[in-house]
């Protein structure tokens, strides 16, 4: 499991958890409390949204990579490195896709 998974499960944990902290405040009348659950609510979706950046930044690297090794193939006529360059290309867009 990568770093930036981890980051994005402990970021949806903690708006959950700020979610319900908020909803008690509420509903018990206590504004300080619920004011603490949204900050904390707004930290997870921070902290979700930081680990997605990062992994649409992975991803286009590794699309860049990989459209390097597609031309380069191409160029030298290697048809599996130019395979391999595509294959990678791809990788980095769904990557990427997968984390809009």
């Amino acid at each position: 499991m990568s770093n930036a998974t981890i980051k994005r499960g402990e970021g949806a944990a903690e708006e959950l958890g700020g979610k319900i902290k908020a909803g008690v405040g509420k509903a018990i009348g206590n504004e300080q409390m619920e004011l603490e659950g949204r900050a904390k609510q707004a930290k997870g979706v921070a902290k979700q949204e930081a680990a997605k950046a990062s992994e649409r930044t992975k991803g286009k690297i590794e699309e860049t990579i990989g459209k390097v090794k597609d031309r380069v193939g191409a160029a030298i006529d290697d048809d599996e490195l130019e395979a391999e360059g595509r294959a990678q290309e791809l990788q980095g867009q769904g990557r990427q896709e997968l984390n809009r």
